[in-house]
């Protein structure tokens, strides 16, 4: 990898997790940001922050954006109590080889099996036996995530009745059912930011497909047991004051002393293999050298031909193929 790429990678690894906001007004503050609302004013170094969630009522300015974007800090909008996500800022890496590797495993069946069973095996203890189809294993996926729903709730004393939720009511959910999705969407948060912090797409998924999210969900469903399901239950065993409040910050303590951000980035590089096929195909980082530069023109028969060139020195200002690229 380059420089540019090493610089971009372990700020997000060892950066802060996320920040939720709402009802306030985000502004700059000299390089960094500030936080405005009935309490006064909140300083927040953005240089360490991955993802910034902005809540109903938020007001943010122009500058304070730009000070987020120049920090790689992902700023996404995001319903009450961050529970859906609406729009997000641009990623915080501008390179397009990952996203390239990404692509390619996505669309040959072969290898997108060969991605699908190396995330359901990184959830499991004991190996996945080669013979078994992918429908048994999601036979035992659900099996796994039954008995972790099952054990939260034998050792908080929560009842647990399934997972059910509305998104057009939020208030008609139980408060187990709150807590976990508070829960998942700060983890969906955090997965996202690490995906685009790759260059990575969030839309192409492996095992989710149909969502412009479906890659976060197959990301976030490898920590969802040892993370979401155990502190949403804690957290409603300790009562219903403030519950998506406290769910949101225990997430966030977890986070931190786990050093998810770090595990997130490495997981998504072993299960596409990046490292691995940087090494094995050290062409294939230069896609974006020189960001002021075009990249190569797509040819089906042949390598990929070199863009950008200026044929206007030429005595007529089209190519050979009629194509007058300047």
């Amino acid at each position: 990898m380059r420089i540019k790429d090493l610089h971009i990678l372990p700020r997000f690894r060892d950066g802060w997790s996320y920040l939720y906001v709402e009802h306030c007004k985000v502004e700059r503050d000299s390089n960094s940001i500030a936080i405005f609302d009935a309490a006064g004013k909140i300083p927040v170094p953005c240089a360490t922050l991955c993802l910034l969630m902005l809540g109903p009522g938020t007001n943010i300015t122009h500058a304070a954006i730009s000070a987020l974007a120049d920090n790689g800090c992902l700023v996404c909008w995001c319903g009450e109590q961050g529970v859906r996500f609406y729009a997000h800022g641009h990623e915080p890496t501008r390179y397009s080889h990952n996203l390239l590797v990404q692509a390619r495993l996505w669309a040959s069946p072969e290898f997108r099996l060969k991605v699908v069973r190396k995330m359901y095996a990184m959830r499991f203890v004991e190996p996945l036996a080669d013979h078994l189809s992918l429908r048994q294993i999601r036979g035992k996926e659900g099996i796994r995530v039954r008995e972790a729903y099952a054990k939260a709730s034998r050792d908080t004393g929560v009842p647990w009745y399934g997972r059910c939720y509305d998104h057009a009511n939020w208030n008609a959910s139980d408060p187990i059912n709150k807590a976990l999705s508070a829960a998942n969407s700060c983890l969906y948060g955090i997965c996202h930011a690490g995906i685009l912090a790759l260059g990575l797409s969030p839309a192409l998924g492996f095992i989710h497909t149909g969502k412009m999210l479906s890659f976060v969900y197959d990301v976030a469903d490898l920590y969802k047991t040892e993370l979401s399901i155990p502190i949403a239950f804690r957290e409603v065993a300790e009562g219903g004051t403030n519950l998506e409040t406290r769910v949101r910050k225990n997430l966030r303590d977890a986070l931190k002393e786990q050093r998810l951000l770090k595990k997130i980035v490495t997981d998504i590089q072993f299960t596409l293999d990046l490292q691995g096929r940087c090494q094995r195909n050290p062409d294939e980082t230069d896609f974006d050298a020189d960001p002021a530069i075009p990249g190569d023109l797509w040819d089906p028969t042949d390598k990929d031909q070199s863009g950008g060139k200026n044929y206007f020195e030429a005595s007529s200002s089209l190519d050979e193929d009629g194509s007058g690229h300047s």
